[in-house]
């Protein structure tokens, strides 16, 4: 039964102890390999991440940036991002946010999506860049590469500075059913064998395919680096949102 499952966010708050590190399973971005993602911050402290996809915009999850209400965001004052460096505490640059906009329809772990408006517009560059959304479906199998500050496992305290990456891959509706008892059209279902996958402090980050922004992270079943999929927002199926919401 769903009820069963432990399925846990994969944010921190900066009203807490941020929950950072790294990928499990991962091992260490090269400079500039991943351009497109961003450390979102709350009172200078790291909770999330996020991508960049326009100057301006941040795609990230709205648990994120959501106060105890789970719907209303916190004031846009309490969040800026750093983007152009593998390293969560430096280097790159320092942008704060002009406002928050979170999906309508998130509840119950799905439609988990957030654009951040930037207060000045990001200047791109080999380590700057945006990455453009996957607008079709991708066939089941098909390699992913997700990447992130978040921890090592459920329980490390470890907090690695240099952005972390792996490959996972996606399967279908009845492998996901199976898994973690639940799916969605809105929901990208990724599978990885133990030892692997996100875990707190990814959440909002990217799940790329073929060079296009696939999935935003939003939950892991049974902690992290289970042998059950992690759930991400489908961004093939909130194109509309998110263009409607940056006009």
């Amino acid at each position: 039964m769903f009820c069963l499952l432990v399925i846990t966010l994969l944010c921190s708050t900066a009203f807490a102890t941020p929950l950072t590190g790294r990928i499990v399973g991962g091992e260490d971005a090269a400079k500039g390999q991943f351009p497109y993602q961003i450390s979102l911050r709350m009172n200078n402290a790291h909770i999330c991440g996020g991508s960049i996809i326009a100057e301006k915009w941040i795609l990230t999850a709205a648990h994120c940036v959501v106060d105890e209400s789970d719907i209303n965001p916190y004031a846009a004052k309490y969040f800026s991002i750093r983007a152009g460096s593998n390293n969560r505490l430096s280097g790159g640059v320092l942008h704060s946010v002009k406002q928050v906009i979170v999906n309508t329809e998130y509840a119950n772990f799905l439609n988990d999506l957030a654009l951040i408006e930037l207060e000045t517009p990001l200047v791109f560059t080999e380590r700057i860049q945006a990455i453009p959304l996957e607008k079709e479906a991708i066939p089941d199998g098909s390699e992913i590469i997700i990447s992130g500050w978040g921890r090592l496992t459920t329980d490390d305290p470890n907090l690695p500075i240099l952005l972390q990456f792996n490959t996972i891959n996606t399967i279908g509706k009845t492998k996901c059913a199976t898994q973690i008892f639940m799916y969605s059209d809105s929901l990208l279902c990724l599978a990885h064998t133990k030892g692997n996958g996100a875990c707190s402090g990814d959440s909002g980050g990217p799940a790329a395919y073929d060079g296009k922004l696939a999935g935003v992270a939003g939950f892991v079943v049974t902690g992290c680096g289970s042998s059950r999929a992690d759930g991400y927002a489908k961004v093939s199926h909130h194109i509309d949102w998110i263009n409607k919401n940056m006009a």
